[in-house]
């Protein structure tokens, strides 16, 4: 489909390649934004790794992705050796893989699409990168087309990385030794950082994002995420999946070291409003595991604020030994509960709970391995959210004012943690060494104490700022409107306008 221009010529449709980087949180606020941009008229090449495409495959089904004219999946590898299993991958093993062989397949990609090979479709008119992709960010300026960046999680957490620099000149980072690891009350961790730019008051270094934790200074993921978070000093402009009610003071320290910086969140709540329920565009979904079915109908027999719910995301491992105290901390919380328990919670094992366990929560917990998780955490029935603090999760808890209990394990988790305890009101954390008494205790305090009280509270005022800013008419949408006109379907300086 084309438009007429002013001149009386036919514009072709606008074609964006977006491209997450390949784990599960990356992948759900990047396909949002794809479907978004699919709403305002764009043509959409969502590219996935081979290896999450298979799993996407497997999840959802092939006519499923192939439901919507003009939206359609493709793939390139990743780099790393062959696999089937249905589990994340490695996660140094992958940005180190993704950061150094990526950019000849994107680039070949592109110009596969450019050449009309396969399913008609326009030029490729703007790509929609992740951050930490930045080689997408030089196959954009190969072919001469505007490049966005979308940051998927906190900008306190960008801001955390923007600081991993810093740290190193002070000496700060690496650790000295393995000593300096252990995260207790005057040690190495607890080192309050004065002079963060754009970090809150206090923060202490076991609030930045966690590759810091390292006494190697060649430490991959130290080193990926330092340079990742440099480069995003290179696309046209950044898109954070936030708002300014919440992050704003963040945004503006993003905003003063960073190409334009378009705030556009929460990307949940835009996508409810733009996308009608039971079209084939919001049938498209970005859930690498299978769904369970029958969660929300056992959720609607429970009284309201009742139930306590579980996840700890996509990458989160445990021991068998947390695990253990997790499930009896629950169980002795006297709550019901929902707990999300993946085949690959445990690291090296299989997640098996004792018998014992299952007879103590008879009739009272549900344990699916993967749920609709944006529709549980809606439920009236939920009144608290134990979390790793990953930051969809933080957002669809923050939308749906649901307070949480956070156990970060690793990335900007920690810093995302700190912000919701003495920023925004919302949380409490749970220690490292999970102990079954101290979980009980803070589920109690969460689903009927006083703390629990205010935190609800706080929640619920968080909810109606989300809601208020991505109205009809909203900064939400005004940003999303501004990162289109501006940015992605600007001309690029000297690129050749077809004829």
């Amino acid at each position: 489909m084309g438009s007429e221009t002013a001149a009386g010529e036919t514009r072709q449709q606008p074609h964006a390649v977006c491209m997450p980087y390949p784990a599960q949180g990356h992948v759900t606020p990047m396909l949002k934004l794809a479907k978004l941009l699919h709403a305002r008229g764009f043509h959409v090449t969502f590219v996935n790794t081979e290896f999450n495409h298979r799993r996407l495959l497997r999840s959802r089904g092939a006519a499923s992705l192939a439901s919507v004219p003009g939206f359609r999946f493709d793939a390139i590898p990743d780099g790393l050796p062959p696999s089937d299993s249905d589990a994340t991958q490695d996660i140094p093993a992958l940005c180190y893989s993704t950061m150094t062989t990526c950019l000849p397949h994107l680039r070949s990609l592109l110009a596969r699409l450019n050449n009309g090979s396969g399913s008609p479709a326009p030029p490729v008119t703007c790509l929609v990168i992740d951050a930490v992709m930045s080689f997408g960010f030089d196959a954009a300026r190969e072919i001469g087309v505007p490049v966005a960046a979308l940051w998927t999680a906190s900008a306190c957490g960008f801001m955390g990385y923007r600081n991993y620099r810093g740290l190193i000149d002070r000496s700060l980072v690496p650790f000295r030794d393995e000593a300096d690891l252990v995260d207790v009350a005057g040690g190495h961790l607890a080192t309050v950082v004065t002079g963060a730019r754009g970090m809150c008051d206090g923060v202490q270094l076991r609030d930045f994002p966690s590759f810091i934790r390292t006494t190697d200074r060649a430490d991959i993921m130290l080193n990926f995420l330092l340079r990742e978070a440099e480069r995003l000093s290179l696309p046209d402009a950044v898109i954070v999946n936030t708002f300014e009610d919440l992050e704003g003071a963040t945004l503006d320290a993003m905003r003063a070291i960073l190409p334009p910086v378009y705030s556009v969140g929460p990307l949940i709540l835009r996508e409810r409003l733009e996308i009608p329920v039971g079209t084939p565009l919001a049938g498209l979904g970005s859930n690498l595991w299978k769904e369970e079915d029958g969660i929300l109908d056992w959720l609607a027999g429970r009284t309201p604020r009742s139930v306590v719910y579980v996840n700890y995301g996509s990458i989160t491992v445990m021991t068998n030994s947390q695990l253990l105290e997790f499930a009896w901390g629950l169980a002795s919380s006297g709550y019901p509960f929902v707990w999300n328990i993946r085949p690959d919670l445990v690291k090296g094992d299989s997640a098996v709970l004792p018998p014992e366990f299952a007879a103590a929560v008879e009739g009272r917990a549900l344990l699916p391995t993967w749920c609709p998780q944006e529709a549980v955490i809606q439920h009236e029935a939920v009144g608290v959210f134990l979390t790793h603090s990953g930051w969809n999760s933080t957002l669809e808890s923050l939308c749906a004012g649901v307070p949480m209990l956070s156990w970060p394990f690793f990335a900007e988790q920690q810093t995302n943690c700190r912000y919701k305890r003495t920023e925004w009101g919302v949380g409490m954390e749970i220690g490292g060494e999970v102990r079954r008494d101290e979980v009980a205790a803070i589920i109690k305090e969460a689903m009927d104490g006083e703390k629990g009280r205010e935190m609800r509270r706080r929640a619920e005022e968080w909810k109606e700022k989300a809601v208020k800013v991505t109205l009809p008419g909203g900064p939400a949408e005004t940003n999303l409107d501004k990162v289109i006109d501006e940015v992605l379907l600007s001309k690029k300086k000297g690129q050749a306008v077809d004829a």
